[in-house]
């Protein structure tokens, strides 16, 4: 089962719930700024995003982009500035939790009093906002009872803002080398190990209490030892994101967002030289994240996959030149790029 972009995120009153759906994307262009020069750059922001349910029996991804954030929630903007919102989430012990975060978190976000202006501080108490209204939400409909990873990125001007928590990855390509903007939450994390342990957990081969293979989620509130309400210094399983933001030049082509299932058979460098391949072909961020899900089947990955590209150009990213004293230079392409590195390297 294939799943591409979907009708325009909307709620009813009171931010209900609409008909779940596997992704909720827009297919826009948020700015249209000539790229003149380093000092006066603005993305022009494409996104696209693809799933797949892989060898799984159930499809638990899903994923978000939404161009205009408060167009999008009615609200009023600072300054004319848009903020764009994009969310890959992985449902674990059913869909239920994956899907309310995805409905609920921007609503949630917009809706702060201190959005846009302070988008760290929002982010990081929305995730945990979020977290506990649908610990209220299980509380009355037991069998909703899951989990979820998430990971969410904001466009903001010039800054990008990455929130994370779990081990959905998002990977910046930066001049064609991969810049990561996330850590995965797992228990073999020797941060995230300190950290459980401390608040009274353990890691039992390689697992969050023996049962859970991350350290950081929205949901499992059905998990006893987990999480607990007011719990004193935190939770083992926290909802809590890690945030990083970075200030976005010309030089910093596209963001790569990918479930787990993505980046077993991927790593950050290949994902962005792949990525970088087929936008030179075509130049269709869309397709683009089509063509990674389905070279990860390719590749044997098993799990549900989930990509989301933004990026953050009008044109496909630049063949890579190398310049040579006395030469006329040629263009070269990554995968020539990075053998020319390993034969260097070796020598």
């Amino acid at each position: 089962m294939c799943v591409d972009d979907a009708e325009r995120l909307d709620f009813g009153d009171a931010g209900v719930e609409k008909p779940h759906m596997e992704s909720v994307c827009e297919n826009t262009t948020t700015s249209d700024f000539k790229q003149s020069n380093f000092a006066n750059f603005l993305p022009n922001v494409r996104s696209g995003g693809w799933s797949d349910i892989g060898s799984r029996q159930y499809m638990e991804d899903t994923h978000v982009c939404i161009a205009d954030l408060a167009k999008n929630f009615g609200c009023p903007t600072v300054d004319k500035e848009i903020v764009s919102f994009y969310g890959v989430f992985d449902g674990h012990g059913g869909k239920d939790a994956a899907h309310f975060v995805r409905d609920n978190l921007p609503r949630v976000i917009v809706e702060d009093a201190d959005f846009p202006l302070e988008l760290e501080k929002v982010v990081s108490r929305s995730f945990v906002q979020i977290d506990s209204q649908f610990a209220d939400k299980c509380s009355h409909h037991r069998a909703l009872s899951s989990g979820t990873t998430a990971l969410t990125a904001m466009i903001f001007g010039r800054s990008l803002l990455v929130a994370n928590a779990g081990d959905c990855r998002a990977v910046l390509s930066r001049c064609d080398i991969a810049m990561e903007m996330s850590m995965d939450h797992r228990p073999c994390s020797v941060s995230e190990k300190l950290r459980v342990e401390s608040l009274g957990a353990y890691v039992d081969d390689g697992y969050l209490n023996g049962l859970l293979g991350v350290t950081r989620a929205l949901g499992d509130w059905h998990l006893e030892g987990m999480k607990e309400a007011g719990r004193p210094g935190g939770d083992p399983l926290s909802a809590e994101p890690e945030v990083k933001m970075t200030t976005l030049t010309k030089d910093d082509e596209f963001l790569v967002i990918g479930s787990d299932g993505i980046w077993d058979v991927f790593s950050n460098q290949n994902a962005v030289d792949f990525a970088r391949r087929r936008l030179q072909e075509h130049n269709d961020v869309k397709l683009c994240c089509k063509e990674i899900v389905e070279e990860a089947i390719r590749r044997g990955a098993t799990d549900n996959l989930t990509a989301v590209l933004v990026s953050f150009h009008l044109v496909a990213p630049p063949q890579i030149r190398v310049n040579r004293p006395g030469r006329v230079a040629r263009s070269i392409s990554a995968d020539g790029l990075n053998s020319l590195r390993i034969l260097l390297g070796s020598q």
